[in-house]
């Protein structure tokens, strides 16, 4: 199963694991999971409202500046990393046994590349969404374009579903920043503050490096 977060839970992992940080997936951020990330010896993700000097946040640039040499994950490279979208679709899937793989822009080629070296029979991806207030469930057309830029590479037959994905995702493939930073979740973190995290986000197969989920902490592949 491949889980897709663009904005931000995938992202951000995939920049952590780049860096070589050991990333645990975390369904909330509250005191459970400060009791789990001493548990693990780990640093917690803070909210970026939250964040202050180097701690670190969902931002993939908070991750990308405490890897540096001095940042806290140089010291300590094991990161709790709660998300209530793909970091908790990531921990929920790992409970069936199913292996589990995070992509984004930034990772999917090396993830459809490994996919395709793995041979498995079937696989799924899960373009995770967004929340609404009251914690409904909204679409997240990044989401949709991340996982179809990941069955863009994969060989075999596709469900309508997926070729709908992929066919999205051709629909942007050349303009994919402008279409992240216009996009609701887009917009959204950019009137928050942080719209300098989308350029992160559209840095489309800069990473080679595939996490994959093993007990309960991504490493790469």
């Amino acid at each position: 199963m491949v889980v897709v977060d663009v904005l931000s839970f995938t992202t951000t992992l995939s920049v952590a694991v780049d860096s070589g940080v050991e990333v645990f997936p975390y369904r909330f951020r509250d005191a459970s999971a400060a009791t789990f990330a001493a548990s693990k010896s780990a640093v917690l993700a803070v909210g970026r409202s939250e964040r202050f000097d180097d701690e670190v946040s969902l931002s993939p640039l908070s991750v990308r500046t405490a890897a540096e040499p001095g940042g806290v994950l140089d010291a300590n490279p094991r990161l709790v990393l709660p998300s209530p979208n793909g970091s908790a679709i990531c921990r929920q899937l790992a409970e069936t046994g199913t292996t589990v793989v995070g992509a984004c822009l930034r990772n999917a080629p090396a993830v459809a590349s490994w996919i395709r070296e793995q041979r498995f029979d079937v696989v799924g991806v899960v373009a995770a969404g967004e929340r609404w207030p009251g914690e409904l469930l909204r679409p997240a057309v990044e989401d949709l374009w991340g996982a179809g830029a990941v069955i863009a590479g994969l060989t075999g037959s596709l469900s309508p579903e997926a070729g709908a994905a992929a066919a999205a995702w051709a629909a942007v493939t050349d303009t994919v920043g402008v279409a992240l930073a216009g996009c609701g979740s887009g917009r959204e973190l950019a009137a928050d503050g942080w719209g300098d995290e989308v350029p992160v986000a559209a840095e489309v197969g800069l990473s080679g490096v595939v996490p994959v989920l093993s007990g309960e902490s991504f490493t790469a592949a």
